[in-house]
C-alpha cells in the first residue's frame, strides 16, 4: 500500500466518509548551499520523488483534527490555540501553516487531516517542509486561495511556510525547504536566490551520463529545532553586526579577507568563510551544471564538505565516514545536505559503481558500530499540487 493509500485510509476510518481531495508534497535534497538561506544567500536544491500524502476535509468550525499514520492520536486544537510551542508534538508543522495562513490575511477554518508520507524522518530531507508543503497545498485549495496557480503564488506560500516552522515550531530555518518543496520542477534543480526569492531552474542530467545521486541516510537523528542550528544563525547575526552589513551575503569571496580581519575570534570567521565561499560555491556548481561538468560539481561537493565540517561545524561521525567511503569508492564527489548534525550525505556515483559504493559505505558504517545506513536513489521531483483520489 502506498503512503498515499494510507493516508486515504486512515481518513476513512478515522473520520469517515470521503475527503475533499489528497495532496501531496515533497522532501527534498540540497545538492549545495548549507546554511546560505538565512544569511540571503544561493541554494540549489532539488525535490525528491519521495511524498508526504495528507487526505483532508474542510469543517463547519475551527478545530483541527490531525493524524498521522504511525503517530499516537491526539485531542483536537482549535485553530485559534495555536501559538508559538502549541501543540508541541508534529502536528505544529499543520497547524502552524493554518495559523500562518490567516496571519498573512488568508480565511481559513477547520480541517480533518490524515497524513502519510515517504520522507524518511529525521534524515535531513526535510520531512517537516513536506508536511507543511502538503498542508498549505491543501489549504490553498480547501479554502479557495489559488495561491497554487502559478509560481508568484506558490512563492508566497512557501514563504508563509516557513513562518510556520519558524514562528509555531520554533525552528529558525530559511525557506529554502519550503521553497524546494513548493516551486521545484521535475528533472531540474531550483537556483534559488534567498535575498528575493528568484529562481531558476536549472537541468539536472545526471541519466545522460552514467551517473546517479545517491543519499546515504547514516541515521545519525537531527533536528533543526535544537540550539546547535540556532547558535550557528546566531553567529552570523553577530559577524553581521560586528561587520556592518544586513547579511553575509553582501560579502564576496574577493572581499572576505579584509573582513574577516576585522572579527573579534576565530570562530565568528570560521563561520564567515563557509557561508560567504558556500554561496560561491553554489554559483560555480550551476556554471558546472550549465556545461555537464560533473566532475567539476564532484570537486564542489568535496569543498564544500570541507567547509561544513572544518568551518561551520556542523557535520559528525557518521556524516565524514559516509563521504570518505563514498569517494574512495570512486564518487566523483561527496558531501553532507542538509542542516547537519547528522541526517545524510549525497554521491555523485558512476551507475556501474553503485552496488560497490553502497556495500562499502554499510561495511564501513558495520566496522565502526554505527547503524546500518539507508540509501535512496534521488532524482529530481515535481513540487507540491493535488493528487487525484482513489477509489
Amino acid at each position: 500500500m502506498t503512503a498515499c493509500d494510507v493516508a486515504l485510509s486512515q481518513f476513512r476510518a478515522r473520520f469517515g466518509g470521503e475527503p475533499d481531495g489528497i495532496w501531496e508534497a515533497p522532501g527534498r535534497v540540497n545538492l549545495i548551499g548549507e546554511h546560505t538561506d538565512y544569511n540571503a544567500g544561493l541554494v540549489l536544491p532539488i525535490a525528491l520523488p519521495q511524498r508526504t500524502y495528507v487526505a483532508a476535509r474542510r469543517r463547519p468550525d475551527r478545530a483541527l483534527h490531525l493524524v498521522s499514520h504511525g503517530m499516537d492520536d491526539a485531542a483536537p486544537i482549535h485553530l485559534d490555540a495555536v501559538a508559538p510551542g502549541t501543540p508541541s508534538d508534529w502536528r505544529r508543522y499543520p497547524a502552524g501553516v493554518l495559523w500562518a495562513l490567516e496571519d498573512a490575511g488568508h480565511r481559513v477554518g477547520g480541517v480533518d487531516a490524515a497524513f502519510a508520507s515517504e520522507v524518511p524522518v529525521g534524515a535531513g530531507l526535510s520531512s517537516s517542509a513536506a508536511i507543511e508543503g502538503a498542508m498549505g497545498a491543501a489549504a490553498s485549495d480547501l479554502f479557495g486561495l489559488d495561491l497554487l496557480a502559478d509560481d508568484q503564488g506558490r512563492a508566497q506560500l512557501a514563504a508563509i511556510c516557513q513562518r510556520a516552522e519558524n514562528h509555531i515550531a520554533g525552528a529558525p530555518t530559511g525557506g529554502m525547504d519550503q521553497a524546494a518543496s513548493l516551486r521545484a520542477q521535475p528533472g531540474h534543480a531550483l537556483y534559488l536566490d534567498c535575498a528575493d526569492s528568484s529562481v531558476r531552474h536549472v537541468p539536472f542530467r545526471l541519466g545522460e551520463h552514467g551517473l546517479t545521486l545517491l543519499v546515504i541516510d547514516t541515521r545519525a537523528e537531527h533536528s533543526h529545532a535544537t540550539g546547535q542550528y540556532g547558535a550557528r544563525r546566531a553567529d552570523c547575526e553577530r559577524a553581521c553586526a560586528r561587520l556592518g552589513v544586513e547579511t553575509l551575503r553582501e560579502i564576496s569571496v574577493d572581499d572576505m579577507a579584509a573582513h574577516l580581519s576585522r572579527l573579534p575570534d576565530e570562530r565568528l570567521r570560521k563561520r564567515v568563510r563557509h557561508v560567504v565561499t558556500e554561496t560561491h560555491r553554489v554559483r560555480q556548481a550551476v556554471q558546472a551544471m550549465d556545461a555537464d561538468d560533473f566532475a567539476e560539481l564532484g570537486r564542489l561537493f568535496v569543498d564544500s564538505h570541507a567547509s561544513m565540517r572544518d568551518d561551520y561545524e556542523i557535520s559528525c561521525p557518521e556524516l565524514d565516514l559516509a563521504v570518505l567511503t563514498a569517494l574512495e569508492a570512486g564518487a566523483l564527489g561527496a558531501r553532507m545536505t542538509g542542516g547537519g548534525f547528522g541526517g545524510s550525505a549525497i554521491a555523485l556515483v558512476f551507475d556501474q559503481a553503485l552496488d560497490a559504493t553502497r556495500e562499502a559505505v554499510s561495511a564501513a558504517f558495520s566496522r565502526q558500530g554505527h547503524l546500518a545506513p539507508q540509501f535512496i536513489l534521488a532524482q529530481a521531483g515535481g513540487p507540491a499540487g493535488r493528487t487525484p483520489l482513489r477509489p
